[in-house]
């Protein structure tokens, strides 16, 4: 990128923040910089960080836990990496299911942090180790989420992925993060799917998607 990565970081902890927005300034290749922080999202995002590329967000503010919040942001087209201690399975996947577009542990701190704030600002999949135990953990691995389904199945009629986003009220950087988030699923259990035509495919054959249904859409997008 021509210019650093603008960054916004929501946090109740100042300790945090400056820990962070140290590890950004610490980067040789000075890719981000931070231009708000604070531990309201409202307010962060009512000032100078409403223009951010990314928005860093811890879930847990004070006494509330903001994961509903995170399907609101992504459906305003932010680019949200979650950054958080309640790092469980089910946590991390409800927030990828949202919209974010990666998570990170704070336990998995400084070794990934600038790297995953790169890769949300290019729309590009980064997997933490803990977005990966969680994908690995899922006991029907791979599977898709609702939202993921609907935006392949979309995106299979031939459809851009500006119209899918259209179509499903989101930004298109979130629907290229679903795109590539089935992507890795299958990556992760050794059933690679790097082209449209391989991730079709795989769909069909583990009976994610009907054939059938691909035909019906078609029908009734020519109507």
């Amino acid at each position: 990128m021509a210019h650093p990565v603008t960054v916004a970081i929501i946090e109740d902890h100042p300790v945090v923040i400056d820990g962070v927005s140290t590890w950004i300034e610490a980067d040789p290749e000075r890719r981000a910089v931070v231009v708000a922080a604070g531990d309201s999202i409202d307010d962060v995002l009512a000032g100078p960080g409403g223009a951010a590329d990314v928005v860093l967000l811890d879930l847990h503010l004070g006494d509330v836990v903001a994961t509903d919040r995170v399907a609101e942001l992504c459906t305003a087209g932010r680019r949200v990496v979650v950054y958080s201690g309640l790092d469980d399975p089910d946590t991390i996947l409800t927030v990828l299911e949202a919209g974010a577009s990666a998570f990170l542990s704070k336990h998995e701190g400084r070794g990934h942090c600038v790297d995953t704030i790169i890769a949300a600002a290019r729309d590009r999949p980064y997997v933490t180790p803990s977005v990966a135990g969680a994908l690995l953990s899922d006991e029907k691995a791979p599977q898709l989420s609702k939202r993921e389904r609907t935006a392949l199945l979309l995106w299979f009629q031939s459809m851009s992925k500006a119209s899918v986003a259209k179509r499903m009220n989101l930004s298109e950087a979130t629907v290229r993060q679903y795109i590539d988030r089935a992507r890795v699923k299958y990556a992760k259990s050794g059933r690679p799917a790097p082209t449209k035509t391989a991730l079709l495919a795989r769909a069909i054959e583990d009976g994610l998607i009907r054939a059938d249904e691909i035909g019906e859409y078609r029908s009734h997008a020519a109507e």
